[in-house]
């Protein structure tokens, strides 16, 4: 017979279990919406700007892959739904003080926008095309006429989308480590920065490329302030803040978040994109593939971390 003094129900883990909510449906599908977004952002730019001959890469030819992240972000999402027939009743209202009301209704508007957009510059790929119904053709006329409203519509969308991504997690209030304010404009700003590295990708001119390069390397440096600003927001605050730190500094996530999310996913590239900028013959798929790795460890970690995250009580 052994006897045990219980002094806590929370050292009871059937009374207190460790919930994980969320797997690895949601930070991949936040990452696939981010990198979207961060695509469709210079697109709709670029054609604003009227520098859509200089930034083909960007407008044109980049944009043609964002149907298929976004497919298959939404095919994620659908298999974490518990009750998977019922996601259509999100579309039955618009709360505004909810997020994933935003984000059902702003992906319902640039998911069919970006199919639109690579279908109107299909030529780019392939240069005979044809439709094979007259009134696609006349629909192809039209968009390519309101090409500056399209664009308009799509940065402004996808701002939105890549602001939600981090949003999604900072309004849970329950878990410390996603209540911070810095996860939306952080997960925005990564998202631009995996687009414009996948564009540099599709660049065919040396301007394009370098250009996207210098844009790259600023915003991985906003990356880095934010976080700095995350961690030092939780040092100052709450024990259950401070807590949430801790779990990066020196806690499970250290090694993973400082060596995969920081190191190699936003420092390494930085100087290799840098190094390119001054004339350094550098791989161009080396950078790419590390900001892309980094973009998406910071949602799985974050995702992951901010479970494990908790108020005492």
């Amino acid at each position: 017979m052994r006897e045990e003094i219980i002094t806590s129900g929370r050292m009871n883990p059937h009374i207190d279990p460790h919930l994980e909510i969320w797997h690895w449906h949601i930070p991949l599908y936040l990452f696939l919406g981010g990198l979207a977004a961060g695509i469709l952002f210079f697109a709709g730019l670029y054609t604003i700007l009227g520098k859509e001959e200089k930034f083909a890469g960007a407008v044109r030819r980049a944009p043609v892959i964002v149907p298929f992240l976004l497919v298959i972000g939404l095919g994620a999402l659908f298999l974490d739904l518990r009750h998977k027939l019922y996601f259509w009743q999100l579309y039955t209202t618009i709360k505004l003080q909810s997020p994933m009301s935003w984000g059902a209704w702003t992906l319902m508007g640039i998911t069919p926008l970006s199919f639109v957009w690579a279908a109107i510059h299909i030529r780019e790929f392939f240069p005979k095309w044809k439709w094979k119904f007259g009134f696609l053709e006349e629909l192809e006329k039209f968009f390519v006429q309101q090409k500056q409203v399209l664009a308009w519509i799509m940065v402004i969308l996808s701002v939105i989308l890549g602001i939600y991504t981090g949003i999604l997690f900072s309004a849970f209030n329950a878990r410390p480590l996603w209540n911070t304010s810095i996860l939306g404009p952080l997960f925005l700003t990564s998202g631009l920065s995996a687009g414009a590295a996948v564009i540099i990708l599709f660049s065919r001119t040396h301007h394009e490329r370098i250009s996207l390069a210098k844009i790259d390397v600023m915003l991985i440096g906003i990356e880095l302030f934010l976080i700095v600003h995350m961690f030092m927001g939780f040092l100052a605050s709450t024990q259950v803040q401070i807590d949430a730190a801790n779990l990066f500094l020196g806690g499970p996530y250290t090694a993973p978040f400082w060596g995969f999310v920081v190191v190699m996913g936003m420092l390494l590239p930085a100087v290799l994109e840098f190094l390119e900028l001054r004339k350094f013959k550098i791989p161009v798929i080396i950078p790419v593939v590390l900001v892309l790795f980094g973009s998406l460890m910071l949602r799985f970690i974050i995702a992951y971390a901010g479970q494990m995250s908790r108020w005492l009580y």
